[in-house]
């Protein structure tokens, strides 16, 4: 397997990884304030037929990128009103949602379009299209560096360098912000933090609001970046493998862009089963490849990746104490 082939894993590593990044870290918000989001999936899926279906309309990935982002939210406010308001079971909230985006994507673009519930292909400025870094163009031939730059690092979306600064931010905003105190306060001790005069409703919702826009940004990445549209359940199982990824790096910012990138990593060899056989000179078929960010999920979840410790109030709703 020569250098250039490596690279181009490396790139596609990214671009699949990058959707994964956004919902790991949307679950990062929601699970450290205390509520447990198994609903990621449904969101993004929501996101992805917004986006999709509003950049076509108007023809521009932006205005489709507000729309994926509004989806989302709405969601969001669903399973807060649901899960935080009427102290439903969070799980169970999250699980009715992705059924009912599940569904519901599906209705919608199959009366708007009568594709089989697809929308149509997007192009041009309906798409979030790559981005040339500065210099790229005159380094690709340059020995190592030249072809990481060019081929990694450059050549992506908009869409990838916002997830990529969002890991960054999101550790910022969680452990040097009174704000990001607070939440992890709701997730950790919501008693001590009503007790000191903070609404724990509010930053629960605060967090999901959070969880709202950042899985918007993912769904409409897939739907307007990574593919040229909505697709039937185009999501594939991501928001729970972005579940499992959170797991894999602990509730933690920075350990999530690791864990993503390594799933992507494994999803970006399952479209190369050609490299694996190179490497191993075994044929391996290529639903075994396509399984494997499915088994690394099993792993993590089963705990063979260390003990991870979740929010010891995530999962309860808080109820005030008169």
């Amino acid at each position: 397997m020569d250098y250039d082939t490596v690279m181009q894993i490396l790139g596609s590593t990214v671009r699949l990884g990058t959707p994964l990044l956004l919902a790991c870290l949307a679950g990062l918000f929601s699970e450290r304030s205390g509520v447990f989001d198994i609903g990621l999936e449904g969101k993004m899926l929501a996101a992805a037929m917004a986006a999709a279906t509003v950049a076509f309309m108007t023809g521009s990935a932006w205005i489709g990128l507000g729309a994926g982002i509004v989806a989302s939210l709405l969601f969001s406010a669903l399973h807060g009103l649901a899960s935080i308001s009427f102290k439903g079971n969070q799980l169970i909230s999250g699980v009715a949602l992705n059924f009912l985006a599940s569904g519901l994507t599906v209705l919608i673009a199959q009366a708007l379009f009568k594709q089989g519930g697809r929308t149509p292909a997007l192009a041009g400025d309906a798409r979030f299209n790559p981005i040339d870094l500065p210099f790229a163009e005159a380094v690709k031939d340059l020995p190592l560096l030249g072809p990481l730059y060019a081929q990694v690092i450059s050549g992506h979306s908009i869409l990838v360098y916002a997830a990529f600064a969002a890991v960054p931010l999101s550790w910022w905003l969680l452990n040097r912000t009174r704000f990001g105190l607070r939440l992890r306060a709701a997730g950790e001790n919501p008693a001590a933090l009503d007790t000191a005069g903070v609404s724990v409703v509010r930053m629960r919702y605060a967090a999901l609001f959070i969880t709202g826009v950042l899985c918007g940004l993912a769904g409409a990445y897939m739907a307007t970046a990574l593919q040229a549209g909505f697709g039937r359940e185009m999501t594939a199982g991501r928001g729970y493998i972005a579940l499992a990824a959170l797991i894999f790096a602990k509730w933690r910012a920075l350990p999530a862009l690791g864990a993503t990138m390594l799933f992507g990593f494994f999803q970006a060899l399952a479209l190369r089963p050609d490299v694996v056989e190179t490497v191993t000179h075994v044929k391996i078929s290529g639903s075994f490849l396509d399984a494997l960010p499915y088994i690394l999920t099993v792993i993590a979840v089963a705990g063979f990746i260390g003990k991870s410790i979740p929010p010891r109030a995530g999962g309860e709703p808080y109820v005030k104490e008169r």
